[in-house]
């Protein structure tokens, strides 16, 4: 049992150092006093007797060391001291401690916020049943030669490759929407984002209803009665979370729809804007839903098990191939398939960005670390007559690396601490600022977080602490001993180094700096983009009529004719239409069309275009110019309302050398007769014109869609009265989305101006971090060169010469760092190229911009320095030791 003895002395060592300190003293002093004792009674007198004893025994300090070594934690003990001390060395310099905490908290603040969006958007499974064998299903390849693409897919073509493939477990159907909820018990009318799927989508996920129950099969088909089921914020928000609310009828689009089942407060799908849910089948049309060509629906497919999305692909493609082959006469029937994880659908082009993003804070918290390792580098040179008299003194190289470890060790965990707060705090602002990012849940502080702080914490002290150790070589440090002011040569290898680090820093400056304006170059041009229309003046409301109530026809026409007499009769409303899609109002739909006056097309061959439906004085409303004809008949209503109007892309691609009006084109099997071509539009800010054709709304077929009102009074004291006129027409009936033309656009612009701003936020970071470290390299490099600095001017340097002196040495590694860095740039903007907008990744005036910027900014960090470098007193350096 000598070891649990051995193991109870280090434990009484590591926590009761005094106590077993005094116990070996009494120990010790009762052997003494016995060998004294003995003395005595040989015949020594009692002061003979105690020197020959401690004689025999030795020195009882050291005796005591050696047994407290023998049984205490040495290495530990060590340690400990070496924090002690490094401590001590902190607190003296508190100007740099706090310099080198600040700059390693915005680091490590940065990346662990990057990756925290990252973990809890990317990394983290979708919280469904084995979510890796999930995927979203495209059609692909209207033609041979085609590129790849994602499509959305026919109803038809889903019943064959559900009924036909051989790789998947299960597929169901999935579809976004809009619905009215009417109100009740004092409860206002409601516009809801909504999703409708397939009776088995929720099997295929692994999802139960946290109320209720899912969609029974029998429910999601043309003849079913209407079910629904709540999202939980919607139970919770706009009926209490009353348990009572399974079985109960709400109205939705004017239609009695029975509530049975409430979902997980977790689940979100297919977007974090989905209120509630209803069955697929039951809420389209038979024939669309049997459409090989009508191209409306996403597929989420599961995987069985072993089978790899290459193989699904190829499996679901001769599947489309096959109906493709067996309906020729159909030109707009998809060849092949595709897919991507779902999870990859689900967060979309945000995955991209953020691996950018980190990549940009990656490059901030180097120059941090490099810009620490800068501080202690010039630390160590201050004190390195102090490490030569340790180490005269005996103090080994080893035990003296250790204390700058520890020390950057210190100053890595005082900066972790003060990061992961302000980590919080810009993680508050992102989840409260971006709520339209898929999965922002998720985004939070947890173990996996944790842990990566830490290694980022470990990372950031090796790094700075390595390069500032070894700045100084073994074999150097005692001489030190043996050179004064005079000598410089020691300091020069360690000058040389901070420039090397300095230009380091520099050229990931310049590579975040192009990037940073390359989106931002990109952004102008992307918000200032002509849409085709006014943007000013402009506001827009979005609503739509139910079809049970606003049967398409005589009931739906007169309603329109009715809320448009009145809201163009309200006071300072100079013009108002109606609109099935404003532009920037995204894609809508696109339909297929032949043109009466030319050949036929060959089998299995197919034009289309941007459909929209519009009033006839939507076009002078919104400031489309009329470029030939006129626009619609008003006169022309229902069935004879048979007049288009075509934009000039149309024109250009379809009628080269024409001039189309009075030709005749045919949409679903009704023939138009061109009468209008008016300028062309973008659907979505950033994206290219389509060729667009406009029906009449006099036609009564279209019953949703935009209120447009031009005006030159306070556009949002307008939305009350129309709405006021809405529910006057029909108190069910809900007006949402109520923005001007200008904050519908800058929705679609949200995203590229989030990305440009956090950009350009950590490059001004590494800016200014790059611009401190060129200000402490020159102030060092003016300390060291007193001396010289005096005996120039003594000897007639003008103060001009030195200034300048000074600034180039300065200057030379920023203008190193900027060399490598446009270099680097290079190859970063090509990496950048898919998220530009009518910007070269190689935009000259962006390099030479951010050229400028940095050379100006080396400037005026050198400036000070050598100011002061130049204004030396001679004489007073001179004296200088």
């Amino acid at each position: 049992m000598r070891w649990l003895q051995q193991l109870r002395m280090r434990l009484t060592m590591l926590f009761q150092w005094n106590r077993a300190v005094a116990h070996l003293d009494e120990e010790l002093n009762f052997h003494v006093d016995r060998e004294t004792e003995e003395n005595i009674a040989a015949g020594m007198s009692p002061e003979e007797a105690r020197y020959a004893a401690l004689r025999t025994f030795g020195n009882p300090a050291l005796l005591r060391d050696r047994a407290c070594a023998t049984w205490s934690w040495n290495s530990l003990e060590s340690v400990l001291r070496d924090i002690h001390f490094a401590f001590r060395a902190l607190r003296r310099t508190p100007g740099f401690t706090a310099i080198a905490i600040v700059v390693m908290a915005l680091g490590i603040g940065a990346n662990v916020t990057l990756f925290t969006i990252v973990h809890g958007v990317l990394l983290t499974p979708l919280p469904f049943r084995d979510s890796q064998r999930l995927v979203m299903l495209y059609e692909s390849k209207l033609h041979d030669g085609d590129s790849p693409g994602f499509n959305l897919v026919a109803g038809g073509i889903y019943d064959a490759w559900k009924k036909e493939n051989q790789t998947f477990s299960s597929l169901a159907l999935v579809r976004d929407s809009r619905v009215g909820l009417s109100g009740s018990g004092g409860q206002l009318p409601e516009k809801l984002y909504s999703g409708e799927f397939s009776w088995d989508l929720l099997p295929t996920l692994g999802v139960q209803p946290a109320l209720g129950r899912n969609f029974m099969q029998s429910e999601d088909s043309p003849s079913a009665n209407g079910t629904a089921l709540l999202s939980w914020q919607l139970w919770k928000r706009r009926f209490g979370g009353d348990p009572q609310i399974l079985n109960r009828t709400v109205y939705i689009d004017a239609r009695p729809v029975t509530v049975i089942g409430v979902m997980p407060a977790w689940f979100i799908f297919p977007d974090a804007s989905t209120q509630l849910w209803l069955p697929v089948y039951e809420e389209r049309r038979e024939q669309d839903m049997k459409s090989f060509s009508q191209h409306m629906l996403s597929v989420v497919g599961r995987l069985k098990p072993g089978v790899s999305p290459a193989q699904a692909n190829a499996d679901l493609s001769l599947i489309s191939r096959r109906v493709h082959n067996a309906n020729l006469s159909d030109p707009f029937i998809y060849l092949g398939a595709d897919s991507r994880p779902l999870l990859d659908h689900l967060v979309g082009d945000i995955k991209r960005l953020l691996y950018v993003l980190l990549v940009a804070t990656a490059c901030v918290l180097l120059i941090a670390c490099l810009n620490v390792a800068n501080l202690l580098v010039a630390r160590a040179a201050a004190r390195r007559k102090d490490l030569a008299i340790r180490t005269a003194l005996g103090g080994g190289w080893m035990r003296l690396m250790r204390e700058r470890l520890i020390e950057s060790l210190l100053l890595s965990v005082f900066g972790g601490v003060l990061g992961l707060g302000l980590a919080e705090l810009a993680l508050l602002w992102l989840v409260h600022s971006r709520e339209d990012i898929y999965r922002v849940e998720s985004i939070h502080v947890d173990s996996t977080v944790a842990v990566f702080t830490l290694a980022i914490i470990a990372l950031c002290a090796v790094i700075s602490g390595l390069i500032a150790t070894f700045s100084t070589k073994h074999k150097s440090i005692l001489s030190a001993l043996h050179e004064s002011s005079l000598a410089l040569g020691g300091e020069r290898a360690k000058t040389r180094l901070r420039r090397i680090l300095l230009s380091i820093e520099v050229s990931l400056t310049v590579v975040l700096l192009i990037g940073a304006g390359l989106l931002l170059k990109s952004y102008e041009r992307l918000r200032s983009s002509d849409v085709g229309c006014l943007t000013s003046n402009m506001l827009t409301l979005h609503m739509g009529i139910p079809d049970v109530r606003y049967a398409p026809g005589v009931a739906c026409l007169k309603f329109f004719d009715t809320l448009l007499e009145r809201v163009r009769a309200l006071p300072g409303i100079k013009a108002a239409s109606f609109v099935d899609a404003a532009p920037g109002q995204d894609y809508q739909s696109e339909e297929g069309f032949n043109i009466v006056e030319h050949p036929p097309l060959p089998q299995g061959g197919g034009i289309s275009a941007l459909a929209r439906t519009a009033d006839p004085a939507y076009f002078e409303t919104i400031g489309i110019p009329l470029v030939s004809g006129r626009t619609f008949n008003p006169l022309r209503r229902l069935g004879a309302a048979d007049e288009a109007v075509i934009d000039q892309l149309f024109v250009q691609t379809f009628f080269p050398g024409e001039n189309p009006i009075g030709k005749h084109i045919q949409i679903k099997g009704k023939i138009y007769e061109i009468v209008g071509v008016v300028g062309s539009t973008r659907f979505a800010i950033g994206e290219n014109p389509r060729p667009t054709m406009y029906t009449s709304l006099k036609a009564g077929k279209e019953t949703v869609g935009t209120i447009v009102i031009r005006s030159n009074q306070d556009l949002a004291s307008l939305a009350l009265p129309v709405q006021r006129i809405v529910a006057d027409i029909d108190p069910d009936l809900a007006v949402s989305d109520i923005l001007t033309m200008d904050q519908l656009l800058g929705q679609s612009t949200l995203s590229v101006s989030f990305n440009a701003t956090l950009l350009v936020v950590f490059a001004t970071l590494s800016l200014l971090l790059a611009a401190a470290g060129l200000f402490g390299v020159l102030s060092y490099m003016a300390a060291q060169r007193t001396r010289e600095i005096g005996i120039r001017i003594a000897l007639g340097a003008q103060r001009e010469q030195v200034l300048r002196l000074m600034l180039v040495d300065g200057i030379r590694p920023a203008l190193v760092g900027l060399a490598i860095g446009l270099a680097t740039g290079i190859a970063a903007a090509r990496l950048l190229r898919s998220m530009l907008y009518e910007t070269q990744a190689l935009d000259v005036s962006v390099f030479a911009a951010v050229a400028i910027l940095l050379l100006f900014v080396a400037i005026i960090a050198c400036m000070l320095p050598a100011w002061r470098a130049s204004r030396l007193d001679a004489m007073q350096a001179l004296h200088t030791e």
